[in-house]
């Protein structure tokens, strides 16, 4: 398969769109459940239908306070870098690290529950797309292209010519 290193405008458009609309999701989440004060990951970690262990533990009363701090900041900080096109390598890891908690709380397996959704699903769910799709977003950073990371971007240095 042969591979072109080089992206057309169109090619880099959709993958910034999709970057920004991505950090829209992430940035929005996070500012609602910092400003709803009742919300809690407790109810979603308790109700967990794999790796029960572990999301009970999160949920445990010494946890909860520093996930529900964590799941926010982590939402937030993902969506601004995102946005604004900041170390989007970074922030795309801990956005798939985040949707891949939530998948593996409420997986659409077969044998398993179903989980809060807005749907019926099986096996690919929206927070395993979205997951994929940041994985994209981390092959092809566009933050040089659009976004406050071409600020930092090194400027390519010419050779000098020798003179003989």
């Amino acid at each position: 398969m042969e591979q072109n290193p080089k992206l057309t405008s169109v090619q880099t458009f959709a993958l910034v769109a999709m970057r920004l609309l991505i950090g829209w999701h992430f940035l929005f989440e996070g500012v609602i459940k910092l400003y709803s004060p009742s919300w809690s990951a407790k109810g979603y970690l308790l109700s967990a239908t794999y790796m029960q262990s572990f999301f009970q533990w999160l949920a445990s009363e010494s946890m909860i306070s520093v996930v529900d701090t964590l799941n926010i900041a982590g939402l937030i900080l993902v969506g601004i870098g995102l946005i604004v096109g900041f170390k989007t390598k970074w922030v795309s890891v801990i956005g798939i690290g985040l949707l891949l908690l939530y998948f593996f709380a409420h997986p659409p397996f077969p044998g398993y529950a179903q989980g809060p959704s807005e749907g019926s699903y099986w096996i690919v769910n929206k927070n395993l797309i979205e997951a994929a799709a940041l994985l994209v977003v981390f092959l092809f950073p566009t933050e040089y292209a659009f976004g406050i990371g071409r600020l930092f971007m090194k400027k390519k240095t010419e050779p000098a010519h020798q003179l003989n």
